[in-house]
């Protein structure tokens, strides 16, 4: 799949989450077989008003073609701050995001908000196209609510306006992450774009992602909640759509030692404090699903220290494995 001057095979996507896809995660899951990758999303306003935090969130990582997303509302502003992204991360695309629906965010006119606004939205995606020399491409929803389904205006909106791809989140806003995603939206919009579309919504493994191709015959498939504790998704993803058979998630000694390496990405880049903070979420995902690891997750609440991850590891390694 080509877009913009990129190239990628087996165009399979982590999708960007706030609070989860930092750069300590978006390396493991480009190790295992993410081939695209894009950071947590970026307040436009806050790069341009030199946010220290905001330009820490841009961190590009090895292993895959890596994206920096940015919101907004202000087509100068989306401007300047994509070429601040560009400027700080060195990432190889721009991704706006007109698909988050969290009220902080859309009910101000970002995000997802800016599906109720198509013209503005043309109007920033040509501004950010015209400030940077790599590709822009988009991610958004169906529309606001089921009244205002407007995905195939909007992204062919957006497509006129240099979108070299656009990213459908088969929900809209205000299903959040409830029901099910409406895959045949998505073939909708495949069907009326020359640009490449990847499907987003409800694809959890490589079986899922298999059957969302074929129904939508999108270009490519982005994984979101599914990768929570997860990243052999990709790997099982790879798999089906290469035709082989099912990946095995690896023993769980083996996720672990993955799960001890994230946090350490994420000590090296955040420090201790930061680091233990967030594992406490990281390490509970890894640990879904696993027998008589509730001792553990009450351990794993309360990680202070990088000595308290290694001292609990070792005990999943000897007790649960």
């Amino acid at each position: 799949m080509v877009f913009g001057n990129l190239e990628v095979n087996d165009p399979i996507f982590l999708g960007p989450m706030a609070g989860v896809t930092d750069w300590a995660f978006r390396t493991i899951c480009a190790e295992l077989g993410a081939n695209v990758t894009v950071t947590e999303m970026v307040s436009s306003r806050a790069l341009v008003y030199k946010d220290k935090k905001s330009a820490a969130l841009l961190k590009k990582n090895a292993g895959s073609l890596c994206g920096a997303q940015i919101f907004g509302n202000d087509p100068a502003i989306m401007a300047e701050g994509a070429r601040l992204a560009l400027e700080i991360s060195g990432c190889d695309f721009i991704d706006i995001n007109m698909g988050c629906p969290m009220p902080k965010i859309a009910n101000n006119g970002d995000g997802c908000g800016l599906m109720r606004t198509p013209e503005l939205a043309g109007e920033i995606v040509k501004a950010v196209v015209k400030a940077v020399d790599v590709p822009v491409t988009v991610k958004c929803r169906l529309g606001w609510d089921k009244g205002n389904i407007n995905v195939l205006d909007f992204t062919k909106r957006m497509e006129d306006s240099g979108a070299a791809l656009l990213t459908v989140h088969g929900r809209t806003r205000s299903m959040l992450y409830s029901g099910v995603a409406d895959w045949d939206m998505i073939t909708k919009v495949k069907n009326q774009l020359s640009v490449p579309v990847i499907a987003n919504g409800d694809i959890v493994d490589g079986q899922t992602a298999l059957r969302c191709l074929k129904r939508t015959g999108a270009d490519g498939v982005m994984i979101g909640r599914a990768t929570f504790g997860n990243p052999w998704v990709f790997a099982d993803t790879a798999k089906a759509l290469k035709g082989e058979d099912g990946y095995e998630r690896p023993a769980l000694a083996r996720r672990v030692d993955v799960a001890v390496r994230q946090f350490e990405l994420a000590l090296q880049d955040k420090g201790e404090h930061i680091a233990c903070l967030e594992a406490r979420k990281h390490f509970a995902w890894y640990l879904r699903g696993v027998a008589y690891a509730n001792y553990y997750k009450e351990q794993i609440s309360s990680i202070q220290k990088m000595e308290d991850i290694y001292r609990i590891a070792e005990g999943i390694r000897r007790d649960l494995q």
